[in-house]
């Protein structure tokens, strides 16, 4: 071994070993720059690499049998030659180790400098995939194809397709045939302000299929890209289009596709067509509100496939869509527990919905859509999603702030502009609301909800003209928007304290209600209807009106009101009923609401001091508007008037949140109305005499004189 080792010194190998290695690294690492920036395919620094790797053994060789001498390369004998360039010299001991030196720093310096390649974001883009052209005959394909190439291109973080049913039906309203063709397509996209449609098709060619697709501008028709794939036979075609879509999501800039991932878990999840079309069959159904049927569909699928999770999430909301809670349950820990067959988008988007709709976990909903916002930052779902929980959290600004992503991924959304201009007027800023709802009557004049900011921003102007003049126009806008607008008026009626026009129009708008079996509309009128009583001193007439709405629905807009009246009437227990329920809720506002409702209790008791203790429980919990204003009740009560004046005056700068206490867009505007007598109360405990007379002679100028508090608010005044 010794011997070896003194011949491999002698005939040069290590060195000559050492320089190649050297010079080689030199130059891979020098390729690993250069090559990239001519745009070389990725096969020529493979091919460097493997070249270099295969060179080592050679050069040793070389360096074993030949040698350089005075005589020129010669295969190497005697020892006693004549080197031309002696390779056993210090001098070339140091050239070698330079080298390697060399080496070593340019490596060293392009992993500190260079780091992972970062791959740039490409911008947002949001497509709408058009029906494909099915020229193969087969009924199998029809609206199949479609769903399973939007989700194969929705795993690319940057596109969100544009929900189809929304699509379809406003191809219904824009052309007679109501189909979305190409053309359909690219009228809704241009209303809309989607990007690209996807227009394809599907072609049979003696039992092997061909799959198109083109990315269209909407506006110009102009094909910006196109892909065409090839299925072996017809069950290959679910393969092809997760193909289809893996060459479509590179053509749009997507640095990031691996393609073995594709295969395996970005594509569409069911394991056959039959299972895809029953799937699509069914949620056609369920977006026309026909879930009856859409249940046995998707129960098809699962039938073809029984791991398929989407299935089971579709399954899950028909099933509790139609009431059937129970069912919905087991449906829904059969989805989750099929997450892992889902893409890593669709993934996220269940786990949210689950915790928004079925659990209704705030908390746990805000982190899975906040998840996939930053996994998906053009998913409109997301944006959408968490926009609503910051709303149900109370926290308007973020809901803005979400909505307003939203909007700039479908600008002209009518959904999306109008929940902006309601989280705008849910946050005060009324000016904001209503120029956003004019926008949304410009998109779609038939979206009753575009008059509600508009009456909410005159009544805090003080123009009531205005604001009827919004109700009326709102009547006109289909079932929901005369039933809503049936309230608001007899919610301006409240305010002013014109009782007789109140049940008058609420007596009207319940009948309405009851005709077109609107149970919670009719609910939530036979509420306000009790209030009317109440403040006409019709007891029996009160409690008759609350037992009719907690009839037909009990939910927190009509059980909350009805537990403070229940309190007002000396129906202690139904109020407590009520309030226990509450507590048992996982919702925070829903627990709040029956904090708020014991603080009523234990006030009526006089425990003033322990009904602020159970009125500030509840703002920990969920900072509501009406909490804030019974616990100035009960500051004025216990004697604190300067913080009962710091929670009046908080409930009139969120005035907002009053418009519609309950979050479900329904008029409450009434609630505002004895906020100027309970801030002149405070004012004059405080000696604030002018600042209490304004604000007593502000309440008199609004209610009739023999209003209660206003025959009180006159004998306060000199």
């Amino acid at each position: 071994m010794h011997k070896l080792i003194r011949e491999l010194r002698r005939r040069e190998v290590f060195r000559t070993a050492g320089l190649y290695i050297g010079i080689s690294w030199i130059i891979i690492e020098g390729a690993s720059i250069l090559l990239p920036a001519f745009d070389a395919p990725e096969w020529v620094f493979r091919g460097l690499i493997i070249l270099a790797v295969i060179g080592l053994p050679v050069t040793v060789v070389l360096s074993w049998v030949f040698d350089v001498t005075d005589r020129g390369i010669e295969v190497q004998a005697d020892p006693t030659d004549t080197i031309v360039a002696p390779l056993g010299s210090r001098r070339m001991d140091f050239i070698v180790i330079g080298v390697l030196t060399v080496a070593l720093i340019f490596s060293i310096y392009l992993n500190v400098t260079g780091g992972p390649e970062e791959i740039v974001e490409p911008d947002p883009i949001s497509i709408l995939i058009a029906d494909f052209n099915n020229q193969t005959g087969d009924e199998l394909f029809d609206g199949t194809l479609e769903q399973a190439l939007q989700i194969g291109i929705e795993s690319a973080s940057f596109i969100t397709g544009y929900r189809r049913d929304a699509a379809l039906r406003l191809a219904a309203s824009l052309q007679p045939e109501g189909a979305l063709d190409e053309a359909a397509a690219r009228l809704v996209a241009v209303r809309e302000g989607v990007k690209l449609v996807m227009a394809g098709g599907i072609e049979e060619d003696n039992g092997s299929y061909t799959l198109y697709v083109r990315a269209v501008d909407p506006k110009g028709g102009e094909i910006l890209t196109s892909v065409e794939v090839d299925a072996r036979d017809k069950l290959d075609v679910l393969t092809a289009v997760g193909t289809l879509a893996g060459d479509l999501r590179e053509e749009l800039g997507d640095k990031s596709l691996d393609r073995d991932r594709l295969r395996a878990s970005e594509t569409f999840t069911a394991r056959n067509l039959e299972a895809a079309a029953a799937y699509a069959k069914g949620q056609r159904l369920a977006y026309n509100a026909k879930y009856e049927e859409s249940i046995e569909y998707f129960k098809q699928a699962l039938g073809h496939d029984p791991d398929f999770g989407r299935a089971y999430t579709t399954l899950a909301l028909s099933a509790g869509s139609l009431g059937r809670t129970d069912e919905a349950g087991r449906y829904w820990e059969l989805a989750m527990q099929n997450l892992g067959t889902m893409t890593a988008r669709e993934r996220l988007r269940t786990r949210a919905i689950y915790y928004s709709r079925v659990t209704r976990n705030r908390e746990k909903a805000i982190e899975a859509y906040t998840e996939l916002a930053e996994n998906y930052p053009s998913d409109d779902a997301a944006h959408n999603g968490l926009a609503i929980q910051y709303f149900y959290t109370l926290d308007f600004d973020a809901a803005l702030q979400a909505g307003g992503k939203l909007l700039d991924i479908y600008p002209n959304s009518v959904m999306g502009r109008s929940n902006y201009a309601l989280y705008a007027m849910y946050a005060s800023d009324f000016d904001t609301a209503a120029a956003e709802a004019a926008k949304v009557r410009e998109l779609d004049a038939d979206y009753h909800k575009g008059w509600l900011p508009p009456a909410m921003k005159a009544l805090a102007d003080g123009d009531d003209a205005a604001a009827v003049a919004a109700y009326e126009s709102m009547s006109e806008v289909g079932f929901r928007g005369a039933s809503t607008a049936s309230l608001g008026l007899a919610d301006i009626a409240l305010y002013y304290g014109n009782n007789d026009r109140a049940r008058t129009i609420l007596t009207d708008g319940i009948a309405a209600d009851e005709a077109a079996s609107s149970q919670y509309f009719a609910a939530t009128k036979y509420v306000a209807l009790a209030e009317t009583e109440l403040a006409s001193a019709n007891d029996a007439a009160a409690l008759d009106a609350l037992e009719k709405g907690l009839a037909a629905s009990s939910r927190e807009a009509q059980s909350v009101p009805a537990a403070v009246m229940f309190v007002q009437l000396g129906e202690v227990d139904r109020a407590r009923e009520i309030a226990r329920e509450l507590a048992g809720e996982l919702q925070p506002t829903s627990r709040a609401h029956g904090l708020v409702i014991e603080g009523l209790l234990t006030l009526a008791e006089g425990g003033n001091v322990e009904a602020i203790d159970a009125f500030s429980s509840a703002i920990e919990l969920a900072d509501l508007w009406l909490a804030r204003f019974y616990r100035g009740r009960a500051y004025l009560e216990a004697g604190f008037h300067a913080e009962a004046l710091d929670e009046f005056e908080a409930c009139n700068e969120r005035l907002g949140e009053a418009t519609a206490v309950f979050l479900n867009d329904l008029p409450t505007w009434r609630y505002t109305a004895t906020l100027p007598y309970w801030i002149g109360r405070a004012q004059e405990s405080l000696g604030m005499t002018t600042d209490a007379e304004q604000s007593f002679a502000s309440y008199l100028a609004l209610r009739p004189a023999d209003d209660p508090l206003a025959v009180d608010a006159r004998a306060r005044l000199p």
